[in-house]
């Protein structure tokens, strides 16, 4: 009878075990797949976006040289000369093609004044020396492209290029012959009509954006600008056989510092 007992005993408690399978597999089977929650993946805005930039001009730099024409021979002296520190101005649309890729156009504003000296012609005194200053504003149509590195809490780095034209233009030059710090000639400030024209130009840029919203980011990065060399003033008069003076300026670098805002559309 013991015998007889046990085992009734085990086929009840492997009863208990089978039912309580039964019913754990029909909770499982209730459950809705869309109770159980989905991972979001990560997605790219892209499309369309406008950008903002202010940016300061950390460095400016560019050789100069000076053209002597007495009515029969030219005479060319190299020249020295310091641009001033400014704020530039860029305003632009673009578009996000990928997570990695994107670009833009933009028209942007830079200026600087410059502070220059040379030695004079020939005919002059040895301890002759001529200053010149002048202001210039150069207004850049430029084609970008971007690559953004990766996205990390919020922060995206990339690097970029660009290509256009730069319109440069030269407020008329001031001048001064001084032999010893006095007036060689006796006379007060010469002016000489500044040049304009069209110069290629390319960029070279880097920096930082952060994520301030999922459509506007702020972007912190630095800007190297290149426009071809050219004129800087012409000749006094402007016909055959005209003397005076006039001026060239090698490649006009610039170093900027840039702070600036994307709002995608």
């Amino acid at each position: 009878m013991r015998y007889l007992r046990n085992v009734g005993v085990t086929v009840v408690l492997g009863g208990v075990l089978l039912a309580g399978q039964a019913m754990a597999a029909d909770l499982v089977a209730d459950i809705e797949m869309e109770d159980v929650p989905e991972l979001a993946g990560i997605e790219t805005v892209t499309g369309w976006y406008a950008r903002g930039d202010i940016g300061y001009n950390a460095g400016v730099n560019a050789d100069t040289s000076y053209r002597t024409f007495d009515g029969s021979s030219y005479t060319t002296q190299s020249g020295a000369g310091d641009f001033s520190k400014d704020v530039s101005l860029n305003l632009g649309v673009g578009y996000t093609f990928t997570d990695m890729f994107r670009a833009d156009v933009t028209v942007g504003r830079i200026s600087a004044a410059f502070d220059g000296s040379g030695a004079c012609d020939p005919s002059a005194p040895v301890d002759c020396e001529r200053t010149a200053r002048a202001d210039f504003a150069g207004y850049s149509v430029l084609a970008n492209a971007y690559v953004d590195l990766g996205t990390i809490i919020g922060l995206t780095p990339y690097v970029g290029a660009g290509v256009g034209y730069t319109y440069l233009k030269w407020d008329d030059i001031q001048t001064q012959n001084r032999c010893g710090g006095i007036l060689c000639d006796g006379s007060a400030v010469t002016s000489h009509p500044g040049e304009s024209a069209w110069r290629p130009t390319y960029a070279l840029m880097a920096g930082v954006a952060y994520d301030v919203t999922d459509t506007l980011k702020l972007d912190i990065g630095y800007r190297y600008l290149n426009i071809d060399g050219g004129g800087m003033y012409g000749w006094d008069v402007a016909s055959a056989g005209a003397t005076g003076l006039q001026a060239e300026h090698d490649n006009i670098s610039t170093h900027e510092i840039r702070l600036g805002l994307r709002i995608a559309f």
